[in-house]
């Protein structure tokens, strides 16, 4: 198994069509990642492949530029098949794909993932697609419907193929490989290698290279503390660490579903802006919790490792391990979450007596002694309790609706009287526009951006909190 890093080399070495590689020079790609670096040359060879890498590292562009090159545009019939953990890497993946197929004419990506109707899903694949990207579960729903047929693919991709085996997706993925050629292509992509993804491998790869990329943060960048608590004070822990280090977004760790839904409550109690990522919710309360978090309308997300599997959280201001993991590889994959790119990190594990065997573990792996600091000297930083600095409102109309940023924008800061400055990210869905706003000015606001027109029309909306 390859190990990194290794130097950097340009994409231009790779024998890739001049499509590819004129649209990844126009989006400023021009040095490969570890993972692409190692595993592009095999993809392109044809190879079978196991990979071991990250959220983060650049495999998305490692498998799709492998997908693209052998997509035949002619031929308008599932190609490549990326089946995915969860609808929000699903979406990200599909949304990467098109942006390295651009320069390519008429290239059909479709998505087919749940939460949302199957029959237009169906429709769309009846009008022809070139590239499928997926969830386990609808993958094989409209297979079993025969609205899907993988009998010319060439590529079957398994993305995150650790968490789909933990979310007990093994025997979906072993009937969508069974309904797909004999002769094709398996490109496995796994965050950590356990016996279930070995089996795995065994079963639906011929003869893999095998390549494995180290943590793609740099750990130098991440201050790293852990604070000894009792059992009974963990919850109140997590509040003083916020209180002190008041970061603006946290994503905070625990072990299960339970501690994550005790912990919100006694956060939220505190006048504290949280919220709980968990598989028990339905899947718009899911998107409308990440898109609280990532326009920053949310101070805390809390979520267990399965539930945040498959998130691309940009510039977290902080990682909080309410519980230490079991597993070295997890507390890694989690901590490496902050610190991305040029930013600073900061992970802060809370540790009880019965999980110091846990942290001694964690601090063989990493080859250094963990730091340990003392929860009682932290002070609060402010006397108010740690709020997001935005809140989201949510207007009632979107794609469908022919609804673009530029119309919300320009109603917001035109009738609605508001500054740019007031106004932060907003996300667009089929049915829904979300905007993030000034928590300072939103309810003074309301009244009359509810009053005033979008695009010549009047559309209903509500805050997704009260405050």
């Amino acid at each position: 198994m390859t190990q990194t890093p290794s130097p950097s080399q340009p994409f231009s070495s790779l024998p890739l069509l001049p499509a590819l590689l004129d649209n990844l020079q126009s989006l400023g790609f021009e040095q490969m990642t570890p993972i692409q670096a190692h595993s592009l040359p095999l993809i392109l060879e044809g190879r079978d492949l196991i990979a071991q890498a990250k959220t983060g590292s650049g495999k998305t562009a490692a498998f799709g530029l492998g997908v693209l090159q052998n997509l035949d545009v002619n031929r308008l019939v599932p190609q490549g098949l990326v089946v995915c953990p969860t609808r929000e890497l699903a979406d990200q993946v599909a949304q990467e794909l098109r942006r390295l197929a651009r320069l390519i004419p008429n290239v059909k990506i479709l998505t087919l993932v749940g939460g949302a109707a199957a029959r237009p899903q169906a429709e769309s694949l009846g009008r022809g697609a070139h590239l499928v990207v997926g969830t386990p579960g609808r993958i094989q729903d409209h297979l079993e419907r025969a609205s899907l047929d993988l009998s010319s693919l060439n590529t079957l991709v398994l993305d995150e193929a650790d968490r789909m085996v933990d979310m007990g997706f093994y025997d979906d993925i072993a009937a969508i490989a069974a309904r797909c050629p004999a002769k094709r292509q398996t490109l496995l992509f796994s965050a950590t290698y356990p016996d279930n993804i070995r089996k795995l491998s065994a079963r639906f790869l011929r003869n893999p290279a095998e390549v494995k990329v180290e943590a793609q943060h740099n750990a130098s960048r991440i201050e790293q503390y852990f604070y000894e608590v009792t059992e009974a004070g963990r919850l109140e822990a997590v509040a003083t660490l916020l209180a002190h280090y008041r970061p603006v977004s946290t994503l905070a760790f625990c072990n299960t579903k339970v501690r994550s839904h005790d912990l919100v409550e006694h956060l939220q109690a505190k006048g504290i802006s949280a919220q709980a990522l968990n598989g028990d919710l339905e899947q718009r309360d899911r998107d409308e919790i990440l898109i609280q978090f990532s326009n920053q309308s949310c101070a805390v997300l809390v979520a267990t490792d399965v539930a945040a599997r498959g998130l691309d959280i940009q510039n977290l201001g902080a990682v909080i391990n309410v519980d230490v993991t079991k597993d070295t590889e997890v507390h890694v994959h989690r901590i490496g979450r902050s610190g991305r790119g040029d930013q600073k990190g900061l992970a802060l594990s809370l540790c009880s007596p019965e999980e110091t065997r846990f942290a001694n573990l964690i601090e063989q792996y990493q080859g250094a002694p963990l730091q340990w600091a003392d929860l009682k000297a932290l002070r609060p930083k402010a006397d108010r309790p740690l709020r997001a600095p935005m809140v989201t409102l949510c207007i009632q109309g979107g794609k469908k609706d022919k609804l673009r940023p530029g119309d919300l924008l320009g109603a917001l800061t035109g009738d609605g009287g508001l500054t740019f400055e007031q106004v932060g990210k907003i996300n667009i869905t089929e049915f829904n526009a979300y905007v993030a706003l000034d928590r300072q000015i939103a309810k003074q606001a309301f009244s009359r951006i509810s009053n005033s027109n979008i695009k010549g029309r009047r559309f209903r909306m509500r805050f997704l909190e009260e405050f």
